[in-house]
């Protein structure tokens, strides 16, 4: 309510402004158009988020300078760091990246949007831009029309730059004739007074305009027509640096745990950087005008020494804050926490968020990680009960024989119940998730596969509940019998299936891993060729009338069951958790 009644008042207020001073026109017209023109950007380099660029943010997060470095120069590159904090929130979520790596990419898009003063400075003030805008602007539109994904990505960034140049222009422009009617650095404020009134402006306008970019465009551009005072431009830049936290600070209030912390993380670094600059900023200004002089900036061109002192206090806010990155991330960890489940007795996803969506590689692996968390927790847990049997038990090492001679006492387990409250809203999560990133992200062959495999397991796990029912019901009833051979063949039953679990647990856990993978083949062809044969042994209890037609029926049906149920519970372990060409291949980006 507060940002919509926000939004009508500043639609007003522009409206009033529009129509007292026509000529404030251009220049609301120039920042339109650059605005315009960073939209069109982030959307043409989302074209090529599917590929290298999120190969890159995946494979430099594990060095912090690595992301540090990647994260300043991805976006200088795109001139986007919404865009960077976009894919970093969703590879948190997916646990793609840690959240210091995260953290790490934040830190240096901070450094990356410099460049955007640089280009102004030192580009877009020193030409006719307007002249470069528009070739930019007629191929791009010609690109951008073009059904192939690629060339309508380099459309949208070409007319993306081209708009971008076409506000500098206007911007320019507007100043240039809104000082024959009004000049603004006569409202000068020298000091540190003036530090603090225009620091608190530069947030103001960066709020208002959602981007530090586009801030510090129409500042370079003001202090290129004189006006503003050089030293005033210097606070408005500090308080650009803020306020784009607040524009990160307001998207993540509706966002999950991920973008909440990396949104903190964002403000405490921006916030502390800010506090830096404005504390020593006549030091930082002398500082600008000695390496002004080493670079041969001109002793009057304050719009390359505003980008210097720009990137120079950004650089050392991302010095001072590395020695205590993991301490911020443990802070963030402790404080942002995720939103509690309002039904404790019903378990939810903990993987999948709408962040996940954002990128194939993020939502693949959010699916993986939800269906194995799924897996050996839900699944494990209401079939080691069905069997009346402790999960503990299943993954210690004493021998199976003894276990299932110990474990003589009905758990009473309610596995109905159990699908209710730990495995449907999961199931239904995973299953809706999967259809959308198939629908939506464009998904390449590989990638379209694995989403289809993790489907099937999933709907595998729901089977095997559905056949565990009927087997836990049996169980008890063999369990309550006087008939010591109906008992035996259960806990016959029994014990197949917790050697199943058993190297399906050390299968998952040890490094080992080709031991159990061997284990777990010989256990599926036994398993499925017992499907197509009967049990001699059941057999030979029909024969010899030491069970009725009733227990025979059960225990053939049951028979059945436990070997269908040992097969789909393999299958389910080698589609997720096997290191062969399915799941885990397939995670790639490309």
């Amino acid at each position: 309510m507060i940002r919509k009644t926000t939004f009508f008042v500043l639609l007003i207020v522009l409206a009033v402004l529009l129509f007292l001073n026509p000529n404030f026109k251009t220049i609301s017209a120039g920042v339109a158009i650059l605005l315009f023109g960073m939209i069109m950007l982030e959307e043409g380099f989302k074209t090529f988020t599917k590929g290298p660029l999120q190969n890159i943010l995946k494979k430099a997060t594990d060095k912090l300078y690595k992301s540090i470095t990647a994260g300043a120069f991805i976006t200088a590159l795109i001139q986007s760091s919404s865009l960077v904090s976009v894919i970093t929130i969703s590879f948190i979520s997916a646990e793609l990246i840690t959240l210091a790596g995260g953290i790490g990419l934040i830190f240096g898009s901070n450094i990356g949007t410099t460049v955007t003063a640089w280009l102004v400075a030192g580009f877009g003030l020193k030409i006719k831009v307007s002249a470069l805008a528009m070739p930019m602007l007629i191929f791009g539109i010609i690109f951008s029309f073009q059904k192939k994904p690629t060339l309508k990505g380099i459309g949208n960034v070409l007319a993306g730059l081209g708009f971008f140049f076409l506000g500098i222009h206007y911007m320019k422009e507007g100043f240039d004739v809104f000082k024959d009617y009004l000049d603004l650095s006569q409202y000068a404020v020298s000091g540190f007074l003036g530090v603090i009134i225009y620091s608190g402006l530069g947030i103001i306008i960066t709020t208002i305009l959602q981007s530090s970019s586009a801030t510090l465009a129409l500042i370079l551009t003001a202090l290129a027509a004189g006006q503003i005072e050089y030293e005033n431009a210097l606070a408005l830049a500090i308080g650009a640096n803020i306020g784009t936290t607040i524009t990160a600070v307001l998207g993540s209030l509706s966002s999950n745990a991920a973008g909440r912390r990396l949104a903190g993380a964002h403000l405490i670094f921006n916030v502390i950087t800010g506090l830096i600059a404005v504390a020593f900023i006549f030091p930082l200004a002398r500082l600008v005008n000695n390496l002004s002089e080493v670079m041969q900036i001109a002793n009057n061109n304050y719009t390359l020494k505003l980008a210097l002192f720009h990137t120079i206090f950004n650089v050392i806010g991302v010095v001072v804050m590395i020695p205590f990155i993991k301490k911020l991330e443990c802070l963030l960890l402790r404080v942002v926490k995720e939103k509690p489940n309002t039904d404790k007795d019903v378990d939810e996803p903990k993987y999948l968020n709408s962040a996940v969506l954002k990128f194939p590689a993020a939502a693949i692996s959010a699916l993986i990680n939800e269906s194995k968390y799924l897996y050996k927790n839900s699944i494990f847990e209401i079939v080691a009960h069905a069997l009346n049997i402790h999960r503990e038990d299943i993954k210690s090492d004493e021998k199976i024989k003894k276990i299932i001679k110990k474990s003589n006492i009905d758990f009473k387990t309610d596995v109905e119940e159990l699908y209710y409250t730990k495995v449907k809203i999961i199931y239904g999560e995973i299953i809706g998730y999967a259809a959308t990133a198939q629908s939506d992200l464009k998904l390449n062959k590989k990638q379209t596969k694995t989403v289809s495999d993790i489907k099937i397991a999933n709907r595998k796990m729901v089977e095997i509940v559905k056949e565990v029912k009927e087997l836990n019901k049996n169980i008890t009833m063999a369990s309550a019998s006087d008939n010591k051979y109906m008992q035996n063949e259960y806990n016959g039953f029994r014990k197949k299936l917790t050697k199943v679990l058993r190297v399906i647990y050390l299968f998952r856990t040890e490094a080992d891993y080709e031991d159990y993978a061997l284990k777990l083949k010989e256990l599926k062809k036994e398993a499925k060729a017992n499907i197509r044969h009967s049990n001699k042994s059941i057999d030979k209890l029909i024969r010899k009338n030491l069970i009725t037609a009733e227990m025979a029926s059960s225990l053939f049906n049951d028979y059945t069951n436990v070997n269908d149920i040992i097969n789909k519970l393999i299958e389910i372990a080698e589609l997720l958790y096997g290191k062969k060409d399915t799941l885990i291949e397939n995670r790639d980006l490309k």
